[in-house]
């Protein structure tokens, strides 16, 4: 089954008309993109990009040959253009299945904003999921029958950076696994194009084409490489936490590891608490602990309290994602433990033991077979601290960080928002 992405873009295109925004700016060559619409065999169009037989007549193809148009979303502003002799556009009722002549069978599929999306299977059996913008699915997968259970997509098609997650959602129920090849499209001014924005598609497993690709559904295709281990560093307000809940916003079941816990009294610090709560999606478990070594290890799971947060708790072998925020809490906790502050503690065998436990948790980071990405802060370029606490501190973190950061795949600087890659 043959694809050709028409477009890849939001409805409004990028860049959009008469917008003055760096994102639009910066949307030219294969990073302008039309509207989406997917043309597939050459006989079905689903969606509708402006000027789409001059879209299609760029990308090798004809429209003469399409037998059905659907639309997935609806379309605001002008009236679409319909070249004639294009079947007039329509939508498939919620379930509803076409048994198209070309040997296509589509079947619609509900989602959660206004809109359909689509499910194309071709005669080889090969099958791909389409999503209008903004949208995720309204229920679950569907059984394939017979208790079969869901058989994953061969591509699937959806707003991966505006709707992570769908891609999440589709992940937990089987229909996207490791080999499904995802395609985001509905691309918005919302993201920057170019570098950045295959980086964010590529951290969430997922990869973008231009405008007037086509491509084979089914066949072989190296899907990004996710890392196992990711270390995201920053100075405050930098954005670094923000940065590593995206790159696991498209993935189920990720454990949130808390390791500030709670401060009695503390009105800043409840309300930094509860913007992080906030901003994480409702499906992620969350764990206020200091204790790592169960979690990278695989062998714990957190279990609810009846009146707020999870404590970590023995149970089966568990792979899901771990976020960690953030490995500076984690030290100074440490620190407390052995007595670091103190110098006659320090002298005495504090130095020694906070070193076995750094030298313990990094080991666990190199065995671990769960995914990992851990958020720490980076103050080693700042005012040299005025204490000899505060320049301990400074400098066991800086080595905290080195030894960390040596076991990971990808390791990111987060600056004024913007991630730079340092490794990976």
């Amino acid at each position: 089954m043959e694809l050709t992405l028409l477009g890849t873009g939001a409805p409004r295109g990028l860049p959009r008309p008469g917008c003055p925004c760096a994102a639009c700016a910066c949307a030219v060559g294969d990073e302008a993109r039309a509207a989406t619409a997917l043309l597939v065999d050459g006989a079905l169009l689903l969606d509708l990009t402006p000027g789409p037989a001059f879209a299609a007549a760029r990308a090798g193809h004809s429209l003469t040959a399409v037998r059905q148009v659907l639309l997935s979303h609806p379309h605001d502003g002008p009236a679409m253009e319909v070249p004639a002799g294009l079947p007039q556009p329509g939508r498939v009722a919620d379930g509803r299945e076409l048994a198209l002549l070309d040997g296509h069978r589509v079947r619609a599929v509900a989602v959660d904003v206004p809109g359909t999306g689509y499910e194309v299977g071709g005669a080889e059996g090969e099958r791909l999921l389409y999503l209008p913008p903004g949208a995720a699915p309204a229920g679950p997968a569907e059984s394939e029958g017979h208790g079969r259970g869901v058989r994953p997509y061969d591509m699937v098609l959806l707003d991966v950076l505006g709707r992570p997650d769908a891609l999440a959602r589709l992940r937990a129920s089987g229909a996207v696994d490791a080999a499904t090849d995802v395609l985001g499209v509905h691309l918005d001014h919302t993201v920057p194009p170019g570098p950045e924005l295959h980086r964010r598609l590529a951290a969430a497993g997922a990869r973008t084409v231009p405008d007037g690709t086509s491509l084979l559904v089914g066949e072989y295709h190296a899907v990004p490489d996710l890392p196992r281990r990711t270390l995201v560093l920053g100075g405050a307000r930098s954005g670094k936490s923000a940065e590593a809940e995206r790159r696991l916003a498209a993935f189920p079941d990720v454990l949130y590891v808390a390791t500030g816990g709670t401060r009695d009294g503390d009105t800043e610090w409840a309300a930094r608490v509860s913007a992080h709560r906030e901003r994480r999606p409702a499906s992620w478990r969350t764990a206020e602990t200091c204790d790592l070594l169960p979690l990278l290890e695989g062998g714990a799971r957190p279990e609810e309290r009846p009146d707020g947060p999870a404590v970590v708790a023995a149970a089966a072998p568990d792979d899901s994602p771990l976020l960690i925020d953030c490995l500076a809490l984690w030290l100074t906790h440490a620190m407390d433990e052995v007595g670091a502050w103190d110098d006659e503690k320090w002298a005495a065998g504090g130095e020694r033991e906070l070193r076995a436990r750094v030298d313990e948790l990094v080991a666990a980071v190199r065995g671990t077979r769960r995914p990992v990405v851990a958020v720490s802060n980076e103050v080693g370029s700042g005012v040299v601290p005025a204490t000899a606490s505060g320049r301990r501190f400074r400098d066991e973190l800086g080595r905290l960080n080195a030894m960390f950061g040596a076991e990971c795949e990808h390791v990111l600087l987060v600056v004024a928002g913007q991630a730079l890659a340092l490794r990976g």
